[in-house]
């Protein structure tokens, strides 16, 4: 099976919480969603899990989702 292709990420300001990140991304249908995927322990940040819900993501990080990776820019 193949990796999917980065989903590259432009943040508009200095920082996206964690789960509106997956929600704008589309890994996720809501906000709520995403919530329950950082709660069950199926993401990780620069390789390492994240359980923090509203964690800040900045340019420069990698997150990753049931193998999908988003690449995050400024």
């Amino acid at each position: 099976m193949n990796k999917s292709a980065p989903i590259e990420f432009k943040l508009t300001g200095d920082h996206v919480p964690l789960c509106d990140l997956l929600k704008l991304t589309g890994l996720a249908d809501s906000g709520g969603q995403g919530k329950v995927l950082v709660a069950t322990g199926e993401i990780t940040v620069d390789g390492r899990p994240e359980a923090r819900k509203t964690a800040k993501i900045r340019a420069g990080q990698r997150v990753e989702c049931r193998g999908q990776t988003i690449v995050v820019t400024g």
